[in-house]
């Protein structure tokens, strides 16, 4: 089993070590990216798919965080809905994922990389409603 690195967000106080997993900070920000206006859904891989069909909703799905010298980067894989803009949303995603993540950790991110992978198209039983 590979030791996953830990961010050490603890200041010198002598009460003790705050550390926080990556897998923390996938899921802030894959909660922050849903509740952006225009997002539709997230690209996950094939495990994050079969855990949602077990009922298990898997909030870090299409979100990749790396740890570097320069900092925190992450990546986002997106789907958007048709018709909305794309820079739009996708600066929009960047704001909140910035802001949530620093009120929840204290941490400064130095990228957010946003990959959309996707636009879906209206449904057509909204279609058929609206008629």
């Amino acid at each position: 089993m590979s030791e996953q690195p830990l961010l050490d967000v603890s200041d010198d106080t002598g009460l003790g070590k705050v550390e926080i997993a990556p897998e923390v900070i996938e899921v802030i920000t894959g909660i922050a990216a849903s509740e952006v206006e225009g997002l539709s859904s997230m690209r996950g891989n094939f495990a994050s798919g079969v855990v949602e069909r077990f009922g298990k909703k898997s909030h870090g799905k299409g979100v990749k965080v790396e740890l570097t010298d320069a900092g925190i980067l992450i990546d986002l894989y997106v789907v958007l809905n048709f018709g909305v803009s794309i820079p739009e949303v996708a600066q929009k995603l960047q704001t909140n994922i910035r802001q949530t993540v620093k009120n929840m950790t204290a941490l400064e991110i130095a990228e957010i990389n946003i990959h959309v992978v996707g636009v879906q198209m209206e449904s057509k039983e909204t279609t058929e409603e609206n008629e």
